[in-house]
């Protein structure tokens, strides 16, 4: 009997480098999926045939790089857009970036909102909905408040709305880090493992059907048809379930060839966990199948286990190197050739530490409800928030 256990236990690390393997391999092809399609970019139409557009901004607090990322939105080539900014409280220190922003561009529709009214846990949402009324276009965008875009971005996300029951257009991301080890491993992550999640579900489902917090672009009407933004302010993940609803109205969600930026926080190695774990669980709620899946994924935690379990026996040490080869090369091409990640190559030496800590963040995942989210604490249950009163 005991013997028979054991021989279980040995077993289950190779069914876990079998799994990576292939899983890393369908990155790889959905990696070359993407590039295909992104280098067949279609003609690009002319301003007149380009809708006019509401970006809304919802604020709190400062982000790194703050300024610079605002000021990305203001130089677009696009004929015609405004941007709203929301914050919940006038004082703020965001909103002294939108008043300098309305200086120096003085014929911009720049408009600032106060937004008094707590409609649910989630205020970023509960600000959205306020917002929006202040919005005078159609076309609606949201993005994260620390984005950075290319001066095209509008021109690139925008148009892809008119094809054929398209119902949202959303982004991938590179996280540019601060100095701190904590912020180069949440970089590393979001290049090497969170995207590469993102494409690989894109590839195994048939397209997307769930956004990015980095560009949620859609039109009102199809808003309006799930309920508004009220219909979602009291979910962690609502770039996820805003995608996921537009997606059950039997539209389309497109990804981009627009690869848009984040200047992350230079986070101490607990403060990377803590936003860790709050993305995991969210995800977790969010999609409990392919979560609970990731542990099929964690090919050098499996390799590592299944070398210890066989003794290092010659071939268990040649197990091990070509997954960290291939996870490598998956790595590589996601977070250079997809993301044009040029903080890559000096952070590639962190992958295995990288990787064998998200081991123990899925694992922690499980133990808890509880996130921390801008100073609060939340209870977690469905997806949906309660806040934690002190």
């Amino acid at each position: 009997m005991i013997h028979s256990t054991l021989r279980i236990l040995q077993f289950l690390p190779l069914l876990g480098c079998a799994s990576s393997f292939f899983y890393y391999v369908l990155c790889l092809w959905s990696a070359r999926s993407y590039l295909r399609e992104r280098n067949s970019t279609p003609h690009q139409p002319s301003d007149r045939a380009l809708p006019a557009v509401s970006i809304l901004k919802p604020l709190k607090g400062v982000d790194p790089e703050i300024y610079e990322g605002f000021r990305s939105h203001c130089v677009q080539d696009y004929p015609e857009y405004e941007i709203i900014f929301g914050v919940s409280d006038a004082a703020d220190p965001a909103v002294a970036s939108v008043k300098l922003l309305q200086q120096e561009f003085p014929s911009r529709a720049i408009r600032l909102v106060i937004c008094p009214k707590i409609l649910g846990p989630n205020v970023k949402v509960s600000n959205l909905e306020q917002m929006l009324e202040a919005s005078q276009y159609e076309h609606l965008l949201v993005n994260d408040s620390d984005i950075r875009v290319d001066s095209d971005y509008l021109r690139r996300v925008v148009p892809l709305l008119s094809g054929h029951q398209v119902g949202m257009v959303t982004c991938l991301y590179r996280g540019v880090a601060a100095s701190t080890l904590g912020s180069n491993l949440e970089s590393l992550g979001i290049s090497t493992d969170f995207c590469a999640g993102v494409l690989t579900a894109r590839q195994l489902e048939g397209g997307l059907h769930f956004g990015l917090g980095s560009t949620l672009a859609f039109r009102r009407r199809d808003l309006e048809r799930i309920g508004g933004f009220q219909s979602i302010v009291d979910f962690l993940a609502d770039d996820y379930e805003l995608g996921r609803r537009i997606s059950h109205l039997g539209l389309k969600v497109l990804l981009s060839d627009s690869v848009v930026e984040t200047h992350l926080p230079a986070y101490k190695f607990s403060g990377f966990v803590a936003h860790q774990m709050r993305w995991a669980r969210g995800v977790r709620d969010a999609r409990l199948g392919g979560y609970i899946g990731l542990v099929t994924t964690f090919g050098l935690f499996w390799a590592l286990l299944n070398m210890v379990s066989f003794s290092a026996a010659t071939w268990s040490l040649a197990v091990l190197a070509g997954m960290v080869l291939l996870r490598v090369a998956a790595a590589w091409v996601i977070g250079s050739s997809v993301l044009n990640d040029r903080q890559l190559p000096r952070q590639l030496w962190m992958l295995p530490l990288r990787d064998l800590i998200a081991v123990g963040i899925w694992v922690i995942s499980f133990g808890g409800h509880t996130v921390a989210w801008r100073g609060d604490r939340f209870r977690l249950k469905n997806g949906r928030l309660t806040r934690i009163e002190y």
